[in-house]
């Protein structure tokens, strides 16, 4: 009698939990005809107001027009990082994250009366061996005459091109009676993303425009030649005004500081399972006992803020200078049709001590905000600048000499690192 009370009792059971998954996957079917039921109803809604803009708007607009703002309108909906790219502007993406191009290797601007100028040729570069020099105007690429009008992209779209193939442009320079063909050929050109210099105390010092798939290789080599028979006090890595860009080259510059194991970064989505670790995979190239500053400011992004956290997070480093910008968001790219693609926010970036970023930033353990001085030396430099942008290379050299007082607390800390240490050593001996 009780086995046959069991097994109904079982039955039962069984029947509930089946018809509780049954129940379970009807509502979920339901609540999906729902979504797209309501989803139809706007996109008639949308076909409707396009009509009308196509049919009775004061101007004739383009079908691409109106789509592209469509789709961009919805993606401003999101945040502030999520957008479309058109063709165009994928490739010009794609470049700025690759770190190389084929191209010439200038620098150029537009000035205010609309003449294409070249700021600098890039050393070692195909435009530097052939003899353009800061200053020089570019009046006609190819047979197509430069004027006003021209886009600074759509010069830059008609000088890139395969590595290899020649290009002409007719070039102006002050005092001569007349515009002058350089037939350049194309080659690959690296954007450098890492600069390096000693400092006074055998300090080194690195600096991070941006984060780009090029960026470990020159940072190894910013390493070699700071420490090329040297034994460096410290290093100071400014990331000031760094947008960010690639997180794996973030990852793979933090592991050359933090010892293996240490949790770099975390990415967090919509569902747990999204959760994507980062981890130090190598025994760090620099040694412990080199202290480390991260420099930093309101300027200061995205992958800028992971380097600056993970070392920060694991007592690697101390930050000097402003609160960044707090960008702890991560985004994807997907390609669509017909070249097009878009970039949408998918996760969010949490810190070592698991805290995330987004809209707060990194305080800094020793806050300092630029001088005065130095404030106005830089609204001087801009303004000389804009007034002469054939200076520009000039006016930028003379800057990365100069030590602001940002750079001067930072020197400051290190200094203070091994007095620190020497008075432990000096403790311990009398203790013993």
């Amino acid at each position: 009698m009780k086995k046959g009370f069991k097994t109904s009792l079982l039955a039962v059971l069984l029947f509930t939990f089946l018809a509780l998954v049954g129940k379970s996957s009807i509502s979920a079917v339901m609540k999906e005809q729902n979504t797209q039921q309501e989803e139809l109803k706007y996109i008639r809604l949308f076909m409707e107001a396009y009509q009308l803009v196509k049919e009775k708007y004061v101007e004739e607009k383009k079908p691409k027009e109106l789509y592209e703002g469509a789709i961009q309108g919805m993606l401003n909906k999101l945040d502030p990082h999520s957008n479309l790219f058109t063709p165009d502007q994928l490739k010009e993406f794609q470049v700025e994250t690759s770190g190389e191009f084929g191209g010439l290797g200038i620098q150029i601007t537009k000035t205010k009366d609309g003449k294409l100028m070249i700021i600098a040729p890039i050393e070692d570069t195909p435009a530097y061996k052939a003899g353009l020099k800061p200053g020089d105007i570019i009046v006609k690429i190819e047979d197509k005459e430069v004027t006003p009008d021209m886009t600074l992209m759509e010069a830059v779209k008609l000088m890139r091109g395969k590595p290899g193939t020649k290009i002409t442009i007719w070039v102006w320079r002050k005092g001569w009676p007349e515009p002058k063909p350089f037939t350049i050929t194309r080659a690959i050109i690296k954007i450098k993303s890492v600069k390096y210099r000693i400092l006074q105390g055998d300090i080194g010092y690195i600096r991070f425009t941006m984060f780009q798939r090029n960026s470990v290789d020159e940072f190894k080599k910013a390493l070699e030649e700071i420490r090329k028979d040297k034994k460096l006090q410290g290093i100071i890595v400014d990331v000031r005004n760094n947008p960010g860009g690639l997180l794996d080259s973030a990852v793979a510059i933090s592991d050359y500081f933090l010892p293996k194991g240490a949790l770099i970064v975390y990415t967090k989505g919509r569902i747990p399972e999204s959760i994507k670790k980062y981890y130090s995979l190598h025994d760090p190239i620099i040694p412990t006992d080199v202290p480390v500053v991260m420099l930093v400011n309101g300027g200061t992004a995205s992958a800028a803020e992971i380097l600056t956290g993970a070392l920060r997070y694991n007592n690697r480093a101390v930050v000097v200078g402003e609160k960044t910008f707090g960008k702890g968001s991560v985004q994807t790219l997907y390609p669509l049709d017909m070249g097009y693609a878009v970039k949408i926010t998918t996760a969010k970036y949490y810190m070592p001590n698991h805290k995330c970023i987004d809209g707060k930033g990194i305080i800094p353990d020793i806050e300092v905000k630029l001088s005065k001085e130095d404030i106005e030396k830089l609204k001087k430099e801009f303004k000389e600048i804009e007034e002469h942008p054939e200076k520009t290379e000039e006016i930028r050299k003379e800057r990365e000499k100069r030590l602001d007082n940002q750079i001067k607390r930072a020197i400051e800390a290190i200094k203070e690192y091994h007095l620190f240490k020497a008075l432990e050593v000096k403790k311990e001996k009398k203790a013993a």
